[in-house]
């Protein structure tokens, strides 16, 4: 939903173009409900859902920690306040001069999904604590995270065995269960892999301390979805339920979930048009696609809410799609958008939901557009 100061903002701005817009007491809202709703364990704010500057210092001063997938990264949310100890190099793939300059910088906590990274960790950062995550299948994720991230929990008992012969700190266990998660079994599954895990490794002597219960808390695109408090609730049932009175200390890495619908993309619409006579289907094209900051839209997987000024009326199935020269530039294709039959060229159109995983998408200049502007209000 577009807040009434987003609505202001753009009221009293006109700012030409498209532009994203987010309102950051939305994020303090949702800062405070995952504090609320899980209250055990440490926020660990996904900087690449949006790293702009002003939402990581409103988050370092409520006392979030930060998920960094790069040496910039990190460096943007010590730029913002954040202490080294309060920072994990959450990518399982890094090169070894940054694992390296992570350690100079008083990084001290590092994922690794592989025997090979293990290796790596251990000659760059000596003594680091490391995490080991385990692959998830990711379903009931609109946006799965399967396959290119993880090891099988059989694996992972071999790569914290081999971290802690190598002289680091086997530190626990991370999952992710996909991107925008609206089945709460999701959880259950994945800390019963985490708990096979910790028992493995116990009868050997290495005691893991840590479960990162990663991101997958989604933000209400066109559907409802659980609010924070229902996600919590049944995490700390499974957790629970897999580790009984040993509870291990936990960490959540909420991005979406943090910034999503705190933000607002306004679009203006280009053209409309169709491709035959007896078409009955309008392609709308917006001067942003795919390539501007709607990378997501890729398979139709997150359908973003769309609001005009001419709602209320009759509406008819659209093509949706971007302004560049490029024929993969279209979000919604295959399930058609419904849309006011009333829309002309000029009008514009409010994005809505698109906080997270938006600006760093946009392309630098692709076809000669400017990257998404974003202003945090």
């Amino acid at each position: 939903m577009a807040t009434q100061r987003i609505l202001d903002f753009l009221a009293t701005r006109r700012p030409s173009g498209p532009c994203l817009v987010v309102d950051l007491d939305v994020v303090r809202d949702n800062f405070r409900a995952f504090e609320k709703a899980l209250p055990d364990s440490k926020i660990y704010y996904a900087v690449k859902a949006n790293p702009a500057p002003e939402i990581l210092r409103l988050l370092a001063g409520m006392g979030s920690s930060f998920d960094t997938a790069s040496v910039t990264e990190i460096e943007m949310a010590m730029d913002a306040g954040a202490p080294a100890e309060r920072i994990s190099f959450g990518n399982t793939i890094k090169k070894e001069r940054d694992i390296a300059r992570a350690f100079e910088l008083g990084i001290r906590l590092f994922a690794v999904d592989s025997a090979e990274e293990v290796e790596k960790v251990a000659r760059a950062a000596p003594g680091a604590r490391v995490f080991c995550r385990v692959l998830t299948d990711g379903e009931g994720a609109e946006w799965p995270l399967s396959r290119k991230f993880g090891c099988v929990p059989a694996m992972a008992v071999d790569v914290l065995r081999l971290a802690k012969s190598l002289g680091l700190d086997a530190y626990g266990v991370s999952f992710h269960v996909g991107s925008q998660q609206t089945d709460l079994t999701a959880w259950d599954r994945a800390l019963a892999d985490a708990k096979m895990v910790f028992a493995k490794l116990a009868e050997e002597g290495i005691m893991l301390g840590m479960v990162n219960m990663g991101g997958g808390f989604p933000t209400r695109y066109l559907k409802d979805v659980p609010a924070a408090q229902a996600y919590g609730q049944a995490i700390f049932d499974y957790l629970s339920k897999h580790f009984g009175n040993s509870l291990p200390e936990t960490i959540i890495e909420p991005g979406r979930g943090m910034v999503g619908n705190a933000g607002v993309i306004k679009s203006e619409v280009v053209l409309i048009s169709k491709k035959a006579d007896n078409d009955n289907v309008r392609w709308v094209f917006l001067d942003i696609g795919k390539f501007g900051g709607l990378a997501e839209t890729m398979d139709e997987a997150i359908r973003y809410p769309i609001v005009t000024d001419r709602d209320g009326g009759e509406v008819a199935p659209c093509v949706l799609a971007g302004p560049t020269c490029d024929s993969a530039d279209v979000m919604y294709e295959k399930t058609p958008y419904p849309l006011p039959v009333s829309l002309t060229i000029g009008d514009e159109v409010l994005i809505e939901g698109t906080g997270a995983y938006t600006t760093t998408y946009s392309s630098v200049a692709f076809n000669g557009f400017e990257p998404l502007r974003s202003y945090v209000i």
